[in-house]
C-alpha cells in the first residue's frame, strides 16, 4: 500500500503531542510528587502488534550513568539550551562491540570519536581526527575510523593506541565503512564529487592493499552510482550500498557482481529520498536510514517494504536527517540522528524469522504478511527535508 507523505503528519503529530506531554509532565513535578516517566514511542502504534521499541538516546559522559533521555538537561536542549561538554555533535559514523557493552560515535565537527563502555562505565574520546565519519570494528575490537579530511582510514586498538593508516591515491571521498571478517576485506564508500567520475567502493585487504572496486562510474544505470555514502554486509558476504543521490541501495554479491536494487526515488513507503546508513537484522531484514524522510524503512530481502519508524523532529524517539546505522547481534538498532546530536537507540522486538514473509506459492500469494499490510496502512511518519 503506496500512502503519500500528506497523509502522513497526523499520527506523528499524535505522538509527538504524547511524548511532549510526558515531557512536559515530567519536568513540571514537584519535589513531592513521584518522577513520572512517559511511555516510551513504538512502532506501529497501538492497537497494532509492536515491532520497534524506542529505547533510549545516548549523547555524553552522563549517559553511562543513567538515561538522560527524558532529562532537564534534554528539555533544555530541545528548548535551544548550550549542548554540554563531552557529548556527541554531528555524528556521522557507529560502530558497537559484539557483547554490545562499548558504543563508538564519530562526532564530525567535534573531530572525535566518543566510546561509551557501558560495562567499566567508562567515557573517553580519540580526538584531533580529520572529519571522522564511518567507523568498524573487527574481531579482535580494532576500531577503523573513517578520516574524510586525510582521505583514508585510521586504526586503533582497543586502548586507543594508533596502529596504521590505510589509503589509495584513487580515494577521493571516503564515507562509509564495512569489515568483511570471514574474506579478510575492507570496503570504504568513495562518495566522490561533482567533477569526479570516480563514485565508487573501494576494496582493501586487512594489510591496506587495495585490491578492486565495485562501481561501473557515475550514472544511474544499475551497478552505477552518484555519491554513495554507507555500506553494510550481510552474512553470506554480499554489499548493500546506499547510492544516496540515485535514492535506492544497490546490492553486490562477494565477487562485486549486480544482484538487484532496492527502493527508489519518490515519497511514498518503499522510496526514498537521500539514503544514507543501511544495516541488517538477524533476520536478514534490510534497514535504511532516510536523511530525507528522516526515518527508518524496512524491507524483507525481496526488497519489499515492511514498515518505517521515526519522523522528523526533536523530541525522543524522531531524529533530524539521519546518517549512519548499525544493528547489534541483539537486534538493538542505533541510529546517528545528525541535527539532534545524539544516537538513538531500538528494539526490534515480538519479530521472528516468519514475519517478513508469507506463504506465496499460490498464484497472485501476497508476498508481504496480511498483518504488516495492515501496519503500513496505518504507519506514520512525517517529511523532515534534508
Amino acid at each position: 500500500m503506496i500512502a503519500t507523505r500528506s497523509k502522513q503528519v497526523h499520527g506523528v503529530t499524535r505522538l509527538a503531542a504524547v511524548v511532549l506531554a510526558g515531557l512536559l509532565l515530567s519536568a513540571c513535578a514537584g519535589k513531592q510528587a513521584p518522577k513520572t516517566t512517559p511511555d516510551l514511542p513504538v512502532w506501529p502504534p497501538p492497537p497494532q502488534q509492536e515491532r520497534i521499541q524506542f529505547v533510549r538516546s545516548i549523547v555524553g559522559e552522563d549517559d553511562l550513568h543513567q538515561d538522560t533521555t527524558f532529562s532537564q538537561k534534554v528539555i533544555d536542549l530541545l528548548a535551544g539550551g548550550a549542548p554540554p561538554a563531552r557529548r556527541i555533535a554531528e555524528p556521522m559514523g557507529i560502530a558497537v562491540s559484539d557483547d554490545g557493552q562499548r558504543v563508538y560515535v564519530s562526532s564530525q565537527i567535534r573531530s572525535a570519536v566518543s566510546l561509551f563502555d557501558f560495562e567499566n562505565d567508562v567515557f573517553s574520546e580519540i580526538e584531533g581526527l580529520n572529519r571522522p565519519l564511518g567507523l568498524v570494528l573487527d574481531a579482535e575490537d580494532r576500531l577503523y575510523i573513517v578520516e574524510q579530511g586525510k582521505k583514508g582510514v585510521s586504526v586503533y586498538d582497543r586502548d586507543h593506541n594508533f596502529l596504521r593508516f590505510l589509503t589509495h591515491p584513487s580515494i577521493e571521498r571516503p564515507t562509509g565503512i564495512a569489515l568483511d571478517r570471514e574474506r579478510g576485506r575492507l570496503y570504504v564508500c568513495d562518495t566522490g564529487s561533482r567533477t569526479s567520475e570516480d563514485h565508487s567502493v573501494k576494496i582493501f585487504n586487512l594489510e591496506g592493499e587495495l585490491t578492486g572496486a565495485i562501481g561501473e562510474g557515475k550514472g544511474g544505470a544499475e551497478g552505477k552510482f552518484l555519491y554513495p555514502t554507507y555500506v553494510a554486509l550481510d552474512g553470506d558476504g554480499n554489499l548493500y550500498v546506499a547510492d544516496s543521490l540515485n535514492s535506492r541501495v544497490q546490492v553486490f554479491d562477494p565477487e562485486g557482481n549486480y544482484v538487484k536494487t532496492i527502493g527508489e526515488r519518490g515519497n511514498g513507503w518503499g522510496m526514498f529520498d537521500k539514503p544514507k546508513g543501511v544495516a541488517l537484522d538477524s533476520f536478514g531484514n534490510i534497514y535504511v536510514a532516510d536523511s530525507g524522510w528522516s526515518n527508518v524503512q524496512i524491507f524483507n530481502q525481496r526488497g519489499e517494504i515492511m514498515l518505517f519508524f521515526g519522523g522528523f523532529g526533536p523530541l525522543p524517539g524522531m531524529m533530524k536527517n539521519p546518517t549512519a546505522l548499525t544493528i547489534d547481534r541483539q537486534n538493538r538498532i542505533y541510529v546517528a540522528d545528525f541535527i539532534n546530536h545524539r544516537v538513538n537507540i531500538y528494539q526490534l522486538v515480538n519479530t521472528k524469522a516468519g514475519d517478513s514473509f508469507r506463504d506465496s506459492s499460490a498464484e497472485g500469494g501476497a508476498p508481504v504478511p496480511e498483518a504488516v499490510n495492515d501496519l503500513l496502512s496505518k504507519l506514520v511518519t512525517s517529511n523532515g527535508g534534508g
